[in-house]
């Protein structure tokens, strides 16, 4: 199922997509920067510090044509944030549900709700590589 709806706290857009695989697979595709042009429906590449998402880590992605610059702004148990291009970014978080059941969320900040039909593709991407093993949908 997937949804949008606000966080409890009403400061953040939520998009959620809930999957049927580990939460750590789905935290390992989220983390390793070389596989976001595989799920995200606007970024065809990253160049970055470290391979994995860790606070700190920065680079710049390519996006619709562009080179943005980026930093990983906090990353801890299941969720990190980021800025792009000096603003705030998504963040991006795996919730446990079972032990091969997960949910996949993106917190937009409130200025940006018109990104959020952009992360429910890239929900739907997830899936796809996840559960279906598809590489690009």
């Amino acid at each position: 199922m997937t949804r949008l709806q606000f966080a409890s706290d009403g400061r953040r857009l939520e998009a959620s997509h809930v999957l049927a695989v580990p939460p750590e697979d789905a935290w390992d595709l989220l983390v390793d920067v070389r596989r976001w042009p595989e799920w995200s429906p606007i970024v065809d590449g990253v160049d970055a510090t470290d391979a994995r998402v860790r606070t700190g880590t920065t680079g710049r992605i390519r996006a619709l044509g562009a080179r943005l610059p980026f930093e990983v702004i906090d990353r801890t148990d299941r969720r990190w944030t980021w800025r792009v291009a000096g603003l705030s970014g998504t963040g991006h978080r795996v919730d446990a549900l079972a032990e091969n059941r997960c949910r996949v969320v993106f917190e937009l900040p409130p200025t940006a709700v018109g990104y959020a039909p952009v992360c429910l593709r890239a929900l739907e991407r997830i899936e796809s590589v996840l559960e279906d093993g598809d590489e690009r949908p």
